[in-house]
């Protein structure tokens, strides 16, 4: 499905955390939620195909919509952009099987090298900053007819549900095909 113009000012400026070359072709925005079965399922296939192409660049949007497990979740990987390891986070998190308690999150940080007491920190000091980016991912989901996870606006595609390597890759070539010149 193709997007509009409020896809488009999103795709310009997404806000938030990114992993990929700045001078990309194609950005992919993705909402997720680090407890949803379907973005799990899907994270790796995303993954391989983003390193694959190498033009791609990822543009994160927490939205835990998972309830307090998953808002904690949201909170620390945001957290965490403030020590420059959001994608490792990201990544561990989407791998991570267990209960994403608060011991399970600190181990998550430890073994991407950042510092727990960091994060703890990061969370009082940039609370606001967290809320608004939070609420801001929420309404920008809202804004796009999103009503949950995963979903992809690959650039003038939204992708709703779970994809495959093969179907990433695909609509990767299919949004080049489509976006403005």
């Amino acid at each position: 499905m193709s997007t509009n113009s409020q896809a488009q000012a999103l795709l310009r400026n997404p806000g938030g955390p990114t992993e990929g070359p700045d001078d990309a072709d194609l950005r992919v925005v993705i909402f997720t939620d680090y407890q949803c079965p379907a973005c799990r399922k899907a994270a790796p296939d995303l993954d391989a195909a983003f390193r694959e192409d190498g033009r791609v660049q990822l543009a994160y949007k927490d939205w835990p919509i998972f309830g307090a497990l998953s808002e904690q979740a949201a909170r620390v990987a945001l957290a965490a952009h403030y020590q420059g390891i959001y994608p490792p986070i990201h990544h561990a998190l989407m791998r991570e099987r267990r209960q994403l308690e608060r011991n399970v999150l600190e181990l998550v940080v430890q073994q991407a090298g950042g510092r727990w007491d960091r994060i703890e920190r990061d969370l009082k000091d940039h609370a606001q900053a967290i809320d608004l980016t939070l609420g801001r991912n929420r309404a920008d989901a809202f804004s796009l007819g999103i009503a949950g996870t995963p979903a992809f606006l690959i650039g003038p595609l939204l992708v709703i549900g779970a994809l495959s390597q093969s179907e990433f890759k695909e609509a990767f070539h299919q949004a080049r095909g489509l976006a403005p010149s």
